[in-house]
């Protein structure tokens, strides 16, 4: 049977990875260039009876995200550059606890932390470590839509013994 086309966006790819890997909690806190896959969330998550929580700040998302990871729920919120940079004690805090979640950076053109980095800012700040350092985390580097589907979906699987993804 040939497979079924789907036109999403980017975001909207994240998403959807995300509900079909079995996510059922999304907290999140608008910030461009993120802002449709947290709509795209607060849409679908109802659907298959998961939670959506708009939080009040970037640190309440990580941490509601902590919580939820920690009592079983598959977990994952999203920001950008700046918004991932207040993020990093709670990152660390939960590398420490071993708790498994799915953050996704939706990085912006250009400087990702506004003009006191380089143009692959973020991407650094992952991949060395991030957080307190003493760290590594896993990250994916998706090149086009597809893949932001597939590895949302693959971050699932790798993170939680729970998902509904075979």
């Amino acid at each position: 049977m040939p497979s079924r086309r789907v036109l999403l966006s980017g975001n909207e790819a994240v998403g959807e990875g995300a509900v079909l890997a079995g996510c059922r909690f999304y907290a999140g806190y608008p910030i461009t260039p993120q802002n449709e896959l947290t709509a795209y969330m607060a849409r679908r998550l109802p659907e298959v009876g998961g939670v959506f929580v708009q939080a009040e700040s970037e640190l309440a998302a990580i941490n509601m995200i902590m919580g939820a990871s920690s009592a079983g729920a598959l977990a994952m919120t999203t920001s950008s550059s700046p918004g991932i940079s207040l993020m990093q004690e709670a990152i660390s805090y939960m590398v420490g606890m071993e708790v498994p979640v799915v953050i996704v950076n939706v990085m912006r053109g250009g400087p990702g932390l506004g003009n006191i980095a380089g143009s692959q800012g973020d991407y650094s700040q992952a991949t060395k470590g991030g957080g307190h350092g003493d760290c590594h985390l896993m990250v994916f580097a998706p090149a086009n839509v597809q893949e932001m589907f597939n590895l949302t979906q693959e971050s699932f699987r790798i993170f939680s013994p729970f998902s509904e993804v075979s």
